[in-house]
């Protein structure tokens, strides 16, 4: 504190103005702290509001009645792949289960989740984010090609069942 004061009084600073400037920087610092630590509290608090309000067990308004159309060849290919890679999640046609969405919905328009959002998701995973299945892992050991073909026959069976 005594070397302070010297560079103080250069500036005609007095030794309780220079207290003073530094208590209200701390009590600055220490306002938004406080600010931070109550906006965290209250979405944690929001969010879990929102989840004891949420209707709890399983349900299966996720789950769709899904046409499947007549398939180009290379749908039909993404087809078989979809059932080795995806349908133990997603249903046997994309219509959903207990254990993953329905990828035969809105959600998953090609103007909401693009052809490259599939990609992402199978072989980076996803983080949940519109339904409460938790995440999704990577899909191991499943190609860009083969991934191509899958989303060739979601998006055909999508546009049969009136999504796009």
């Amino acid at each position: 504190m005594a070397a302070a004061l010297p560079h103080a009084r250069t500036l005609g600073i007095g030794h309780d103005d220079l207290v003073r400037s530094r208590l209200r920087r701390a009590e600055l610092n220490i306002s938004k702290t406080t600010l931070v630590a109550i906006t965290g509290a209250i979405a944690v608090g929001a969010l879990l509001i929102w989840r004891a309000t949420s209707p709890s067990g399983p349900t299966t308004d996720h789950i769709v009645d899904v046409t499947v159309p007549e398939l180009s060849a290379q749908a039909a290919y993404g087809e078989d792949l979809f059932k080795e890679n995806c349908a133990a999640c997603h249903g046997e046609n994309a219509g959903g289960t207990e254990q993953g969405p329905p990828l035969i919905h809105r959600i998953y328009e090609p103007n909401h989740h693009g052809d490259q959002a599939f990609l992402i998701a199978a072989t980076q995973g996803a983080r949940a984010h519109h339904w409460q299945f938790g995440n999704m892992p990577p899909v191991a050991g499943i190609t860009t090609r083969q991934i191509q073909d899958i989303v060739a026959y979601v998006r055909e069976v999508q546009k049969a069942n009136g999504v796009f």
